[in-house]
């Protein structure tokens, strides 16, 4: 991606009046998710979910951008149009989560750090969210 093609994504995504939405929970937490409510926790109900979020009248309106977990941006709707597409088509930037989650930072006993940008190259823009992990009780 050009500098340029950066800018302009960079820009799009921080539009007035618009935001992002993650949908970048992992199966496990979404299967969870839906058995506390009694749902069956498999792949056909999560991207019928998925599909149900994505299909919104009027998204694109207030989302410039969303987080997607790695099964979803593998995911179609129901007809086969592939979610992506279906984002693009409202004027949302699809990204990826690349966060591996948290481990531990080496030579730094008890601090966490998390991973995953080394794993990017599969041409969507990477939409991340970088945080410290603090050990209990630090503020």
């Amino acid at each position: 991606m050009s500098k340029q093609e950066l800018a302009t994504v960079a820009k799009a995504m921080v539009a007035p009046a618009k935001g992002l939405l993650a949908m970048d929970e992992s199966n496990r937490t979404c299967n969870k998710r839906f058995a506390d409510v009694g749902i069956a926790p498999n792949e056909e109900n999560r991207r019928a979910y998925r599909e149900l979020i994505l299909t919104t009248p009027g998204l694109g309106d207030s989302i410039s951008g969303a987080i997607l977990y790695d099964e979803t941006i593998r995911q179609t709707r129901k007809d086969g149009t592939p979610f992506i597409k279906v984002l693009t088509k409202a004027g949302i930037i699809p990204g990826i989560k690349v966060d591996t989650g948290a481990k531990d930072l080496a030579g730094h006993p008890g601090e966490k750090i998390t991973e995953g940008l080394d794993g990017c190259g599969n041409g969507l823009p990477s939409i991340t969210n970088w945080e410290r992990v603090l050990p209990n009780g630090e503020p």
